[in-house]
């Protein structure tokens, strides 16, 4: 088949802008992503291989695991080692260095993400060279433009990030891209279902305002903040959200008051389900929503295909087979000559019953090629349903390849 080099007019270079969104629900320890429900494989107790509420990076190892037997082993990634010293980050120098010369150097897949908490109880002798507060300081100040309530340290507002007690909520960038889009957090905490507090950035500024229910104690304060580029949310309200006396929400069966600090208890963070009858926390849930930011850059072809040509094919269904002339009239190391004799099948069909209308050379495009410099193929665009090409249509099929 011919070759067309694509013009300057027909490929365009654009981006677009995507806000994917995402939900976590949060019930006794036990996380669940976009209203996923865990499901059964054949030979693993969850298809995608990770844990309820985590995404798994290049998405590998479904439905299998790590024994002998028929079931599929895991994938795993390697590489040789050799004299430019390549490794993963995970590997160890000693492990390195143990690893003879052609031998490989493996790691391990699924690698998976979730969201994370950590609280921090208020203490004045909190080691700050040891917590992710104290780390995030300088991004806190940065942001004090944007609303007084992310400096570190105010007189004024009577706050010390450094020492006040806070629920830090950690968000992976796989969820949420570039940024987390401003105006779309959204905290629900509920009790029996009811609900007792909502958060929302409303005002665009990283604040988290207390937005519901309508006449709330805490309705219209500010509490927490949030880290849009970071992927943080830090939580200091700490006024009861209810009338109740407590549930155990630090898991050491003891009441504590419903309030921000304990917003998405069990989320990795290392409290297991509740095995308590006093104080019991079932009756608590939590629901955090946000959108993404996503830039996916999008490369357009226009491929052409010209008028009074691409009227021929190579496909051996269009040569008549009926015929008794062969196809191969000469063929050895020295040659190939195709018989002159053989007829093309016409494909010109007729609005009568009986006979083939007047033949016309016509050919149907079902794949076009992608070729670089070399001419060495590196991607197949396939329509839908094959297009019919006649010696007076001239076609433009668009091509999009998102990266």
């Amino acid at each position: 088949m011919p070759y067309y080099k694509f013009k300057q007019n027909d490929i365009f270079h654009n981006r677009i802008k995507a806000h994917p969104k995402k939900k976590f629900f949060i019930y006794d320890s036990s996380i669940f992503l976009d209203n996923q429900s865990a499901i059964s494989g054949a030979f693993t107790g969850s298809v995608p291989n990770v844990p309820s509420g985590h995404v798994s990076l290049y998405e590998v190892n479904v439905d299998r695991h790590d024994s002998v037997g028929p079931a599929p082993q895991l994938i795993h990634p390697f590489v040789p080692r050799n004299g430019n010293l390549t490794a993963f980050r995970t590997t160890s120098t000693s492990s390195f260095y143990r690893t003879e010369i052609g031998e490989s150097v493996s790691s391990s897949y699924p690698l998976s993400a979730s969201i994370h908490r950590q609280l921090y109880a208020a203490s004045t002798t909190r080691d700050q060279t040891a917590n992710k507060i104290s780390a995030l300081k300088n991004t806190l100040n940065y942001y004090v433009a944007s609303s007084p309530h992310y400096e570190y340290s105010s007189s004024v507002g009577r706050w010390n990030k450094g020492e006040d007690a806070i629920n830090l909520i950690s968000i992976p960038s796989i969820f949420y891209g570039s940024s987390i889009k401003k105006g779309s957090i959204d905290l629900k905490f509920y009790i029996t279902g009811t609900l007792i507090g909502e958060l929302k950035d409303e005002n665009y500024s990283g604040e988290l305002i207390q937005t519901g229910p309508e006449g709330s104690v805490g309705s219209g304060s500010v509490a927490g903040v949030a880290l849009y580029n970071e992927g943080f949310l830090l939580l200091t309200g700490s006024w009861h959200l209810d009338s109740m006396t407590g549930l155990d929400y630090t898991n050491e069966n003891k009441a504590s008051r419903s309030s921000w600090l304990y917003f998405g208890v069990g989320a990795n963070d290392g409290i297991p389900a509740e095995t308590h009858v006093a104080h019991s926390r079932l009756s608590a849930s939590y629901n955090l929503e946000f959108s993404g930011t996503n830039y996916v850059p999008v490369l357009t072809m226009l491929a052409h295909a010209p008028r009074n040509e691409l009227n021929y094919s190579s496909n051996p269904s269009y040569i008549d087979q009926t015929t008794d002339s062969a196809f191969v009239f000469y063929s050895s190391s020295a040659g190939y000559i195709e018989n002159d004799k053989q007829t093309i099948k016409n494909t010109v069909k007729s609005p009568y019953v009986s006979p083939t209308g007047s033949y016309k050379p016509q050919t149907f495009i079902s794949k076009i090629g992608i070729f670089d410099k070399d001419k060495n193929l590196i991607g197949i665009a396939k329509v839908a349903n094959p297009v019919k090409k006649t010696e007076d249509r001239e076609l433009t099929f668009k091509l999009k390849l998102d990266f």
